[in-house]
């Protein structure tokens, strides 16, 4: 169960070890009001100056109490919509809201109560999966790439990439004898969603139409892929906020749209220059997908989860409770190579009913 983004709660289902078995079951997404989003927003905003995980400044404890809540009743609902008994999930993967992540102190918080969780629904929870990596000097994300190697089991090519775009981005680079890198790329829908929404009102730019009208500027573009964390070396992640404060005020809003679709296209294609060797295929998942014209500046050679056979919606929420049954195994969940943990290691915390 995934709530990472501002837009919603993604709740899936899958039957799975932990390892090769990946049976994928039905998903849905349950949508956050303006209300609920704004109040996301204000926690993210609070959180900002944070240097404990356990501190909960201004409205983080009441956004905690209202995210743990939210995710009961989404599970419920889901239940309920699906005809499953709540009875028969053995273990929920729960991981919550991100308000800061900043690896680099040692710090990632993510907004949610496992235990309370655990209680208002009755079944074992798996939460705070980032935190024993960060804490042993690793990235904390991203994790969903070992969940793509399992799902990239049944695909005949390698390597082969899978690029992640929600409001960060996202690669996941798996060789040919199943070997990981990954890390993010750099800025994913947050940029453009966040543009739109300062510019238009929209919570975003639909299908990239308002993009697709602008022409981009190229002299903000080489600044904007000037920020040194494209030279660093992989693996490395991002914050949602790493690139706020851009200075674009001069362009217009489809101008302004154009340039930021193409940071994020050339930021991901940059990515190429890391990997040990270039893909055979590369699969888009995430929200972005959905963005024709950002679908349009990365092709050639980019296809949607959907063309591969899998469900770019759910994929995260998917991945979540395979990591769960990984961490009740005590199987590895992140590796040197996808968010520089020393070595391969296990993670979360296990929260009875």
């Amino acid at each position: 169960m995934s709530g990472t983004s501002l837009d919603g709660i993604d709740v899936a289902l899958i039957r799975t070890d932990g390892e090769a078995l990946v049976e994928r079951g039905p998903s849905h997404t349950y949508g956050y009001d303006a209300a609920f989003q704004a109040m996301l927003k204000q926690a993210i905003a609070d959180a900002a100056d944070m240097t404990g995980r356990a501190a909960r400044p201004g409205s983080l404890a009441y956004a905690e109490r209202w995210i743990t809540e939210r995710h009961a009743t989404a599970v419920r609902a889901y239940c309920r919509d699906k005809s499953i008994s709540i009875s028969d999930i053995d273990v929920i993967g729960f991981h919550g809201q991100t308000v800061v992540h900043r690896p680099e102190i040692k710090l990632t918080v993510q907004l949610g109560d496992g235990r309370e969780l655990a209680k208002a629904l009755g079944r074992p929870v798996i939460h705070d999966l980032r935190a024993a990596d960060v804490a042993a000097g690793g990235q904390g994300a991203p994790l969903v790439p070992v969940y793509h190697r399992a799902l990239a089991a049944g695909l005949p090519e390698r390597p082969i990439a899978f690029v992640n775009i929600g409001g960060v981005a996202n690669v996941t680079w798996i060789g040919r004898d199943g070997e990981l890198l990954a890390f993010d790329t750099g800025p994913g829908n947050a940029l453009i969603n966040d543009w739109c929404k300062a510019r238009t009102g929209a919570d975003y730019d639909e299908g990239g139409t308002l993009a697709a009208q602008g022409k981009v500027d190229h002299a903000a573009l080489a600044q904007l892929m000037g920020h040194p964390y494209f030279e660093e070396p992989p693996p490395k992640s991002l914050d949602r906020n790493s690139f706020a404060g851009l200075q674009l005020d001069h362009l217009s809003d489809a101008d302004g749209a154009a340039t930021l679709l193409r940071f994020t296209a050339d930021s991901i294609r940059h990515a190429v220059e890391w990997l040990p060797e270039g893909p055979q295929r590369w699969i888009v998942c995430g929200g972005g997908r959905k963005n024709l014209a950002l679908m349009a500046a990365l092709e050639p050679g980019f296809e949607t989860s959907e063309h591969a056979g899998f469900d770019g919606d759910s994929m995260e929420a998917e991945a979540w409770g395979y990591l769960a049954v990984r961490s009740l195994k005590g199987l590895p969940i992140t590796f040197p190579g996808t968010t520089r943990a020393p070595e391969p290691m296990s993670g979360g915390v296990l929260a009875e009913p």
